[in-house]
């Protein structure tokens, strides 16, 4: 069968004979990049990119039972925050001759279990999810499919398979901490109502209330947060604080929001106003002034779950878990 254009279609045979190599190993570049010196996987590469060459992946992958596709899913591609792990999961990924697959899931449970029956249907190899808290419907998908899994940005005490991540009630009180160290006595949150930025707003409240301080206001924002609902709700509490207040924010997006509204309203940072937002993307070290944030290292949580995958799918059934330290980085709103 031709191609439209008229051209014949390009062979694993005329790749092979270009290359100076059998098809076996041209299929090895493609699909065990690992097994073929790199001079020769070079010299592969380049007859493919020269004739065109265009595997059929559907039937390789239905021959050695691996699509050699992983799925990513994320909540959104509107937050910064999930940008460095995706990166760095794809980047070692496809050096070992896999393709990631980028699905959004949203913040809903029953949005996320309906995608994980169509992605399951892809057949992938392995999968990341985003956070360890699933349905039970979707544990049992996830275990019925026996494919890898590994969960990132969360902890759990029984994770579904692997698990790459941190406990987000301990950023919210390492947060409060932080404020109640640099003599802080009223705070207030503004945040997004998911799973994870709750969790941190419990751990704000509760050791907030433990050392001695108080919460004089709340305020959500829908998920994901952007910057002109958070102004809106900084707005709201700047018109009915009292006194000096100190701000847990749930993103650096919503930090940023209530930091131009407090510019705005001429307030001083952080005498008037303090704020922590979570993050550290560049938004915090570009704004004026550059706020205080929580930094994780994204790119290695990215990293570690690839190569939590690649080892599972070579055949290393070790129960793999990792907790990601995080840190405080001060700036200019205390």
């Amino acid at each position: 069968m031709k191609p439209r254009t008229g051209r014949p279609v390009v062979k694993i045979t005329d790749v092979a004979a270009m290359a100076g190599v059998a098809p076996m190993t041209v299929s090895r570049v493609l699909n065990a990049p690992e097994r073929v010196s790199a001079e020769t996987a070079e010299r592969v590469r380049a007859a493919i990119e020269t004739l065109g060459y265009v595997p059929n992946l559907i039937a390789g992958g239905l021959s050695s039972r691996r699509s050699r596709m992983i799925a990513a899913v994320v909540p959104t591609i509107a937050s910064q925050l999930f940008a460095d792990p995706i990166q760095a999961f794809t980047d070692t990924l496809e050096r070992a001759g896999y393709q990631v697959l980028l699905a959004l899931s949203g913040y809903g449970s029953h949005d996320e279990d309906a995608l994980l029956r169509q992605i399951l249907s892809r057949r992938p190899d392995g999968l990341l999810l985003t956070g360890a808290h699933r349905s039970e419907a979707a544990r049992r998908l996830l275990t019925d499919a026996r494919v890898p899994v590994v969960e990132i940005w969360d902890t759990a005490e029984e994770p579904t398979d692997m698990l790459v991540g941190f406990d987000h009630r301990e950023v919210g009180a390492a947060i409060a901490t932080h404020f109640l160290r640099h003599g802080h006595t009223d705070m207030a949150v503004v945040g997004a109502r998911d799973v994870r930025a709750m969790a941190r707003r419990q751990g704000f409240v509760e050791t907030v209330e433990a050392g001695g301080g108080r919460i004089v206001a709340e305020h959500e924002v829908p998920a994901p947060a952007n910057i002109a609902n958070s102004r809106a709700a900084a707005r709201t509490l700047f018109e009915t604080m009292e006194g000096p207040v100190a701000v847990c924010c749930s993103s650096d997006n919503v930090a940023f929001g209530v930091v131009t509204e407090a510019r705005l309203r001429g307030l001083r940072m952080p005498e008037d106003v303090a704020v922590c937002g979570f993050g550290d993307i560049e938004l915090s070290r570009e704004s004026a002034p550059p706020f205080t944030t929580v930094s994780v290292d994204g790119m290695g949580i990215g990293r570690t779950a690839a190569e939590f995958l690649l080892a599972r799918l070579r055949g290393d059934d070790s129960a793999r878990r990792v907790h990601i330290p995080f840190r405080i980085v001060a700036r200019g709103t205390e």
